[in-house]
C-alpha cells in the first residue's frame, strides 16, 4: 500500500495528491491493473491474429478484382 505522509501542517492538498500520484505512478501499480483488466487469453490471441491474416487476405482479393475491372 501507497502511503503519503504530510511534511508539514501548511503543505497543501494539491502538492500531497502530486506527491501521491507520482509514487502511485512510479510504483507501477496502475500498469499491473491495467494489464489485469485488459487480459486477453492466448488462444484468443491467436483467434484474433488468424481473423485478422483472413481479412487483410480478402480485402487484397478485392482490390486485385476492382484493379482487374472485374468488379
Amino acid at each position: 500500500m501507497i502511503q503519503v505522509n504530510r511534511k508539514d501542517s501548511k503543505e497543501s492538498l494539491e502538492n500531497l495528491l502530486r506527491r501521491f500520484n507520482r509514487k502511485v505512478q512510479q510504483s507501477g501499480v496502475m500498469y499491473t491493473v491495467k494489464q489485469a483488466q485488459y487480459f486477453e487469453k492466448p488462444v484468443s490471441k491467436r483467434e484474433r491474429r488468424q481473423k485478422a491474416i483472413v481479412r487483410r487476405a480478402r480485402k487484397a482479393v478485392k482490390l486485385q478484382k476492382i484493379k482487374l475491372g472485374l468488379k
